[in-house]
């Protein structure tokens, strides 16, 4: 993709303002254009965000089977999800800028070859200390691919409506990923073990190498531009140390020591991040990048978005375990109508978009998921299908959908060839560490609620308290979302 010297047209007629804070030589017009086979590119970009956003979902259903075989304890289980949660939002702004400095289709192979070599690993685990490093080098595998998914989307379609298409079914792409998780593990370990959780990434990994092989052509190289090692070190570091700290809430409290000393230390780091850019010559992040109102508006969306839509599967899946007694392939199957909801909504955005600005459909999607998140919050444990997860799942995921596809667009309009990895690892570690906050915190809530007790009723009072806090969340990002969100980009 080239960007002219003069600001091209956006899908609303207008012409977009630069960003601020990108540099100099990112904006100069190359030479490179888009790929011939357009649509071959997308489907393999998307296709790899599936991968990574299922792999984050699929390995709860499998967790019981991988403690019997392993003989894993409670806390080596929880770190089995940790260690991978952990890996992949700390690397994730790096990982995005990678696709920057190394080139899309390099960032791409990279991050999916570390990824299919680390599913093998985990899935021929005999210890649970093999298993622990894999999921590992799994999380930054996908702290790589993951952000090269989206700027691959971003770069290879033309500013416009298109775009906006492109974005939408890539958002639409990922949140089915997510719904499929409970589904896909469940039909593995009931044909086979838990160890095909893991191991079925590994031909679709094949499959999607070949495929970036042969479509991917664009490299989106930088011409040389070098790491920002101090950047990259701190920023790494602090939401690494940041992600481990809310992550120890589950088994320690947020007041806890271990949790407070990681999670001050990470804001350490960051802090000093701050300071380092603000002096570096050619930084990580241009701090200038933040006085943009897009920028920081649908970041700051995205990341209480994800806070409360990202817990959702898993309580969910959960509730319908605990306090319905579904079977893991029973919970999976009855969040297909959730997941076929949430690709309608991102499909009726772009269109939505082009009528009344990103601004409003982003609010008027979370409203519509707030209204879902409340209606979840009156479950019951003799609660039925229709009732307390077919209904409201319909309504909090088409708000979703709905939501995420104008955040995306909106976070990363304006990028300039050089800065395009840059802008969609930001949107993206908003997205995820505003889930991984948000699973903490909800489910510290929830567990409070429910205490020591195991009975149905209590078990679903403590998820009922978890969704009224989540559509709390939901209104305000809508509310922030008409405030602040620019509904059009202005000529």
């Amino acid at each position: 993709m080239v960007l002219m010297a003069h600001a091209p047209s956006d899908a609303h007629g207008g012409r977009k303002a630069r960003i601020p804070g990108l540099s100099r030589s990112a904006r100069r017009p190359g030479r490179s254009s888009p790929p011939a086979r357009v649509w071959p590119v997308l489907l393999t970009a998307c296709a790899g965000h599936f991968l990574v956003v299922l792999d984050v979902s699929v390995v709860n259903v499998a967790l019981p089977a991988m403690r019997a075989d392993l003989g894993l304890s409670p806390s080596g289980l929880q770190w089995v999800v940790n260690t991978f949660s952990i890996a992949f939002a700390g690397f994730m702004l790096l990982g995005g800028r990678t696709a920057d400095l190394i080139g899309r289709r390099r960032a791409f192979f990279v991050g999916l070859a570390l990824f299919t070599a680390a599913s093998l690993a985990a899935g021929l685990a005999q210890e649970g200390w093999q298993l622990l490093l894999a999921r590992t080098v799994q999380g930054l595998g996908a702290a790589v691919l993951g952000p090269a998914t989206l700027t691959l989307v971003t770069t290879s379609v033309a500013p416009g409506p298109a775009r906006t298409r492109a974005i939408g079914t890539w958002s639409a792409v990922g949140a089915a990923g997510g719904a499929a998780g409970g589904l896909v593990g469940g039909v593995l370990l009931e044909l086979s073990s838990w160890r095909w959780v893991m191991l079925i990434n590994v031909p679709a990994g094949a499959l999607l190498l070949l495929a970036a092989l042969l479509w991917i052509t664009e490299g989106g190289e930088s011409g040389g531009r070098r790491l920002d090692l101090p950047g990259a070190v701190l920023v790494t570091s602090g939401l690494a140390l940041v992600a481990y700290g809310v992550v120890q809430t589950e088994e320690s409290g947020w007041g806890a020591p271990a949790t407070l000393a990681p999670v001050l230390g990470g804001l350490a780091a960051l802090a000093l991040f701050v300071l380092v850019e603000a002096r570096t010559r050619n930084p990580l992040v241009p701090l200038g990048l933040f006085r943009s109102r897009a920028v920081v508006s649908a970041n700051v969306t995205m990341a209480l978005c994800g806070s409360a839509s990202l817990p959702m599967w898993f309580f969910v899946m959960m509730y319908a375990q605990n306090a319905l007694g579904f079977t893991p392939l029973e919970a999976g199957l009855a969040l297909i109508p959730s997941s076929v909801a949430v690709v309608a909504g991102s499909a009726l955005a772009p269109g939505l978009m082009a009528r009344a600005g990103s601004g409003t459909v982003a609010a008027g999607g979370l409203l519509l998921s707030a209204c879902g998140y409340a209606w979840q919050s009156t479950m019951t444990e003799d609660g039925t299908f229709l009732g307390t997860i077919l209904g409201p799942g319909i309504l909090m995921m088409t708000g979703v959908g709905l939501a995420v596809t104008p955040l995306a667009a909106v976070a990363t309009e304006g990028a300039a060839p050089g800065e395009s990895g840059l802008l969609t690892g930001l949107i993206t570690t908003a997205r995820t560490m505003g889930g991984a906050l948000g699973l903490a915190a909800l489910s510290t809530v929830a567990a409070a609620r429910t205490g020591d007790s195991g009975l149905a009723s209590e078990i679903a009072a403590g998820y009922a308290l978890a969704f009224r806090i989540g559509a709390c969340l939901m209104l305000t990002a809508a509310v922030l979302s008409l405030l602040w969100l620019p509904r059009r980009s202005r000529p």
